[in-house]
């Protein structure tokens, strides 16, 4: 199984996930935060509305005039005034007058910005601004009721509402003349919040940048170590316990591969299969515990005399063990098998119960691919012939398939017999 790819679609889709959380919480939080602007807006303007219509109830109400509060001249009704004494004379305010003073008072206390305008107003400075004619203009379509957004300037940010008025039967006491008609709509109030926070989602994205981080060190820590457990169950099944060395069934699916490439590159390969001699006599003489040591001597000694890295040393049986070599003819194997006697000779095991020395000693046969052989099967076989031919001939000798070897054109070689099974060979 390839865990980094396995791991790369894990992470992609972690990543995945905790981007589209924080999309979508960076979106509610800001939603929510619009909501919440509007909901304070919405309040401001519906406690104007109610003033408003208290105001208009009543047909307006008197004030003294003062230098803030003038006389409201485009207010054309009865009674504008009334001289109350020499020191004191009222001016009616109605409920647009009214609201212009709320305003000035608004802006001055907490910088809440209102401002009553309509598409058609009777006061110059009642003109709309260009985002307060579009929800005029939003409002005369009859879409919604509200209008609001959210406006980034170089000094921050300010929240914009505006809500519309409508004409009521109070309005229509300075309105009707303008052609009005109760339920018309007259205009709006738009309410102006400024220095507004932007939606808190910095603390949105740090938790997710947490988050992902630590989803991203699980996956990849689970990652390598099913890794790890795979190369190691991976390993147990290719590798002898006890030598460390490749096993059976690694050799064979390395041999087919070899095989196959020897074939298709018209390159040598060479096989070799030993077997330690007298082996049995040596486990009833020391113990089975002497002769396991002595296989794993065996073995490394093999494997470390193979100095290529295509070549492999793995364990065939009880204690024969087999060589591949890649891109080797039948003399390039024979040299090697000489040197791998020679240092197994130097290793000095010695035998206590062996009838051909006094140390430990292998038996080698060999065989090379050439074209009579139609698989890796048949080569093996030939190997073990070779074998057999050994041990039959004395034991700690090295026998060379006679087919492997080129023939001159027209010599042909006696066929040997077939090999007796290992569990038949003599120890």
């Amino acid at each position: 199984m390839n865990y980094k790819k396995l791991a790369f679609l894990l992470l992609t889709a972690w990543c995945l996930v905790v981007l589209a959380s924080l999309g979508w919480n960076i979106n509610h939080t800001q939603a929510e935060h619009q909501h919440f602007l509007k909901d304070t807006a919405r309040l401001v303007f519906d406690h104007i509305a109610l003033v408003r219509e208290w105001n208009a109830n009543h047909g307006g109400v008197y004030v003294p005039v003062s230098e803030s509060t003038p006389p409201n001249r485009y207010l054309e009704v009865e009674n504008r005034e009334i001289v109350v004494d020499d020191r004191l004379t009222l001016t009616m305010v109605n409920p647009a007058y009214m609201t212009r003073q709320v305003a000035e008072l608004a802006t001055r206390s907490n910088g809440i910005q209102l401002h009553i305008t309509s598409l058609d107003p009777i006061r110059p400075e009642n003109s709309p601004s260009e985002l307060e004619r579009e929800a005029l203009l939003f409002f005369e379509s009859g879409e919604s009721e509200e209008f609001s957004r959210l406006l980034a300037k170089k000094s921050g940010y300010r929240f914009f509402y505006m809500a519309p008025l409508m004409t009521t039967r109070a309005c229509l006491r300075c309105h009707e003349k303008q052609g009005y008609v109760e339920g018309d709509l007259r205009g709006g109030i738009s309410v102006t919040i400024p220095d507004v926070h932007p939606a808190p989602i910095q603390g949105i994205v740090i938790g997710h940048s947490l988050i992902g981080a630590i989803g991203f060190i699980a996956i990849i820590t689970l990652s390598q170590r099913l890794s790890a457990s795979y190369e190691r169950v991976h390993r147990q099944s290719i590798i002898d316990a006890l030598t460390g060395i490749p096993n059976r069934r690694h050799f064979i699916d390395r041999l087919i591969a070899e095989y196959r490439r020897s074939s298709r590159n018209s390159t040598p390969l060479t096989l070799m299969i030993c077997d330690i001699d007298f082996f049995k006599r040596y486990n009833d003489s020391l113990g089975h515990l002497e002769g396991d040591d002595c296989i794993v001597r065996v073995a490394k000694t093999i494997n470390a005399s193979l100095q290529r890295g295509g070549d492999l040393c793995a364990r065939f049986g009880g204690e024969e063990f087999i060589v591949i070599l890649p891109n080797t003819d039948l003399a390039g194997g024979e040299k090697i098998a000489r040197r791998i006697q020679q240092e197994i000779a130097a290793l000095a095991i010695t035998h206590p119960d062996s009838p051909i020395g006094e140390f430990i000693t292998l038996s080698f046969g060999l065989a090379a691919d050439v074209d009579e052989y139609p698989s890796q099967d048949y080569l093996i076989k030939r190997a073990d012939d070779a074998l057999y031919r050994s041990k039959q001939s004395g034991r700690n000798r090295i026998e060379c398939d006679p087919k492997s070897r080129p023939q001159p054109s027209g010599e042909t070689v006696a066929p040997t017999r077939k090999t007796a099974a290992a569990s038949e060979q003599p120890v």
